[in-house]
């Protein structure tokens, strides 16, 4: 996050101001456009060999592909993350959530150019359909981050806090991560490199750092020392608050040094000059 801050302190007035608004009407324009067919998007959309070919403006252009199917939750769908994007526009700022987003958008693209070069050699087609679904679940998966007890309304009527439905995510991903092959699975780990990074920079090392394992083991020895220490002991007859409690301990002001005596000592021993 310092090299975070140093960035926007030199670059942050370059941020793209209210990007979560332009990637919702991005995705209405793909929305659109896949309602008209499929042939008047595919021209806008990620292909690793079409790009090589000099179609360059699907680098840019691929961001309007919709993150899932044209349905009655559409809407609903765009609401959600344009509300969960505008969050975290203001807790972040514009520039540390643009660089979120590019970089979502940026890893999407290298696993799939990764898996389209590997795909190349083997002497296979590469026939992925790179949409910016991930790119959504990082987004949600950074909101509960953030945001962990917030609740919202599932289907519009079970309160719910995110941090639950973003377990529920994962597990779906970690089950799509375990039935898919290593071009799938390579996919959803680029995709969701930039929550990955996100999440592993916000964790407390210190705790497992060698310094603070080794300080917790001295301060353990420490106290476990002082447990082994007598509170008081007689010097006389070496009785003890542990051995006798029925018994009273004093000091002698009297003898030199710190002497401590029961009770049935303290007016009878001879004091130490």
């Amino acid at each position: 996050m310092k090299f975070l801050n140093k960035l926007e302190r030199k670059f942050g007035k370059y941020a793209v101001r209210n990007l979560t608004t332009i990637i919702i009407l991005g995705y209405v324009i793909g929305y659109i456009l896949l309602m008209m067919g499929y042939d008047y998007l595919e021209p806008f959309m990620f292909d690793p060999e079409k790009i090589l070919s000099g179609q360059v403006w699907r680098i840019v252009t691929w961001v309007i592909t919709p993150p899932g199917d044209l349905s009655i939750w559409t809407l609903v769908m765009l609401f959600f993350y344009y509300s969960i994007g505008k969050d975290l526009e203001r807790t972040w700022g514009d520039f540390i959530y643009n660089v979120y987003i590019f970089a979502g958008l940026f890893f999407t693209m290298l696993g799939s150019v990764i898996v389209y070069l590997i795909l190349q050699a083997m002497g296979i087609s590469f026939a992925g359909y790179v949409s910016t679904y991930y790119l959504c679940l990082s987004m949600f998966l950074a909101f509960a981050l953030e945001y962990p007890n917030v609740q919202v309304l599932l289907f519009f009527i079970i309160p719910v806090k995110v941090k639950w439905l973003a377990y529920i995510d994962v597990g779906f991903l970690l089950v799509s991560f375990y039935h898919n092959n290593w071009v799938g699975r390579t996919l959803i780990i680029t995709s969701l490199l930039n929550f990955i990074i996100l999440y592993l920079s916000t964790r407390n090392y210190k705790k497992i750092a060698p310094s603070e394992l080794k300080r917790k083991k001295k301060y353990r020895k420490q106290v476990q020392a002082a447990k082994n220490i007598t509170g008081h002991k007689c010097a006389i007859c070496g009785a003890t608050d542990e051995t006798n409690p029925e018994l009273q301990f004093r000091y002698c002001s009297k003898c030199n040094g710190n002497y401590e005596y029961c009770n049935k000592h303290l007016f009878t021993h001879e004091h130490v000059k």
